[in-house]
């Protein structure tokens, strides 16, 4: 039987320091036949050198170089525009792959042509050395796209962090790629528009991708201010609905789903900032100007009504009642089964 062939881009701006392990743990046992594009989108650091010191050392691995920066979502376009490979993956330069992982996605897609993306669990670290990673298992599940979409819609959330997600390139062309106007959330709307037109692969029991956490990464961003991923999560929907709705099953209940969800965290968020006494500057205001906008019955839902009893007690009384550290307790048993959950089916 012929296998398929991966294409893996990987784009760099400023990001030499980790250029060559990201590049490496490619390379190295990758269990597939590949070609390597990494994309210089204009770095002011020693990448230049770095990538035209790896692409002469494999012929796998070509360098290109941008003479201004084009941003990121560009250079992710521009790399899978060029993709060879019969399935892609864009992996940050910052980020790495487990060794066997791209064979392991490649098998997958092999074997079950429905399947449009496959990802799998990802492995979080800082500095260093990469940490161990789960190598065996790997059993497959393939999920419905629709049913997928969902999920996704229920819980309001990316279950996929990106550098484990590989796609089959023909869907790519089929379907286009990022989407300028999504800078921070386009491989949530991606992965849902992949979703929309094939079914969906889960490696569970095994990692697939590194995922680093950084000063300058995408992550630390979200987390600098709570609105931002819920803004920019709502826009991904928002857009994905606008041009998928005809290809999506009961896309009224899904969209309603959504708008449900990511209101219900907006409100959770606010009623944590009383619990750990940060209510400042107008945070609580925004957010609940969040739920309302995004979902028209927020004021019912049970979040609210959190809040509006914390507002009541205010924050130096509602950290210390005991109906709220249960339900501080329940918030900690849930992630926990969030997380189990996740490793288990690659739903949150």
């Amino acid at each position: 039987m012929t296998r398929g062939t991966m294409t893996v881009v990987v784009p760099c701006h400023d990001y030499g320091t980790y250029l060559g392990q990201c590049v490496n743990s490619v390379i190295d046992r990758p269990g597939v036949d590949l070609e390597v594009l990494v994309i210089d989108d204009a770095s002011t650091d020693d990448t230049p050198t770095i990538g035209a010191a790896l692409a002469a050392t494999d012929s796998r691995i070509t360098f290109t170089r941008h003479d201004e920066r084009l941003g990121h979502v560009a250079t992710y376009n521009e790399g899978l525009a060029r993709a060879t490979g019969d399935y892609a993956l864009v992996l940050s330069a910052d980020d790495a792959v487990v060794p066997g992982a791209l064979g392991r996605a490649a098998r997958f897609l092999d074997d079950e042509p429905t399947v449009g993306l496959v990802y799998g669990r990802t492995v979080f670290f800082e500095h260093g050395a990469l940490p161990l990673a789960r190598h065996g298992g790997g059993h497959r599940r393939v999920r419905a796209g629709n049913d997928w979409i969902a999920a996704r819609c229920r819980a309001g959330t990316n279950c996929i962090s990106s550098p484990e997600a590989v796609v089959r390139t023909s869907l790519l062309r089929r379907i286009g790629a990022y989407r300028d106007e999504l800078p921070m959330t386009g491989d949530l709307e991606l992965w849902l528009r992949c979703a929309a037109h094939a079914d969906v692969g889960y490696l569970r029991g095994t990692d697939q991708a590194y995922y680093r956490r950084h000063a300058n990464s995408m992550f630390r961003a979200r987390l600098a201010d709570p609105l931002i991923d819920l803004c920019h999560r709502r826009a991904a929907f928002e857009l994905f609905f606008t041009y998928q709705r005809l290809f999506v099953v009961d896309a009224d209940v899904l969209e309603d789903d959504y708008r449900r969800a990511l209101a219900r965290e907006a409100l959770h968020k606010a009623s944590r900032a009383y619990d750990h006494d940060r209510v400042s500057d107008r945070t609580v205001a925004r957010l609940v100007e969040f739920a309302e906008s995004t979902y028209e019955a927020a004021q019912s839902l049970p979040e609210a009504a959190g809040l509006r009893l914390r507002r009541r007690l205010g924050p130096r009384v509602s950290r210390w009642m005991p109906p709220l550290a249960g339900v501080a307790a329940a918030g900690r048993v849930r992630d926990v089964v969030t997380t189990w959950r996740w490793s288990r089916t690659g739903d949150l």
